[in-house]
């Protein structure tokens, strides 16, 4: 018999509970297989001594077989320098994305600070202009003032002009004309 091959199988049968369905509880002894895997009408005891025929042909099986075994493992090989190959690639495009990212992060930083310095100075003029706006507005007012002042005054003044002119013109008119 073959070293590989199991020696001798036991089955044991599952216990029936007493309860169920009310069947009889057997004890039955283990089943043993070992006597079906023996080959019958054969002498186990001897040694296998396979004649010269079958040495050479298991030799060149044998020799396949590892043939077949060496190029599995040489597959194996290659497969697994080419994953480790992928697998590095696939790590320097990560570091690569990330080291792209991180200068993204940095420039866009950089960038968002000189809005924010502009926006800033924008807000700073706009607030100036506000101010100037004010003061101009506050100097026209006064202007205005001044000038409606003046008009008061000026006309004050012409209407003490036209009254005396009013005055000697209804004297002349008073003179009669042949």
């Amino acid at each position: 018999m073959i070293s590989s091959e199991p020696q001798s199988m036991n089955y044991f049968p599952p216990e029936i509970p007493s309860a169920n369905f009310g069947l009889i509880q057997t004890n039955l002894p283990a089943f043993q297989f070992s006597r079906f895997l023996t080959l019958p009408n054969y002498d186990t005891s001897l040694p296998l001594v396979p004649n010269s025929s079958s040495i050479s042909n298991n030799s060149t099986s044998d020799e396949a077989e590892d043939n077949q075994l060496r190029i599995i493992d040489e597959r194996k090989q290659r497969r697994m320098i080419s994953n480790r190959e992928s697998a590095r690639r696939s790590r320097m495009r990560k570091q690569r994305h990330l080291d792209e990212l991180w200068s993204q992060v940095l420039r866009l930083r950089t960038e968002n600070h000189n809005l924010i310095d502009k926006l800033n100075q924008a807000s700073e003029s706009h607030d100036r202009v506000l101010q100037e706006n004010a003061r101009l507005k506050e100097e026209a007012s006064d202007l205005r003032r001044m000038i409606t002042d003046l008009e008061v005054n000026n006309s004050y003044t012409m209407l003490k002009d036209l009254e005396e002119i009013r005055c000697s013109t209804v004297d002349t008119s008073t003179d009669v004309i042949p």
